[in-house]
């Protein structure tokens, strides 16, 4: 998986659960995994950019969803 299809499933994996918002990258590879956001890991450096990025503009895709 490559950082353009990260993106948008850490940000559905936020919509959809937001409790997941806080937790750590190496908490999110097995949890992007088993719930089926991800096809295969990706690695805790491209999560945590990912989850950076989707922190950050938060409120933009929060009412687009």
């Amino acid at each position: 998986m490559n950082a353009v299809q990260l993106l948008p499933a850490v940000r559905a994996l936020y919509s959809r659960h937001p409790e997941y918002r806080y937790h750590e990258p190496w908490e999110l590879i097995g949890l992007l995994w088993s719930l089926g956001y991800t096809e295969d890991l990706a690695s805790e450096g491209e999560i945590a950019a990912a989850a950076e990025v989707a922190r950050k503009d938060y409120p933009e895709w929060w009412r687009a969803a």
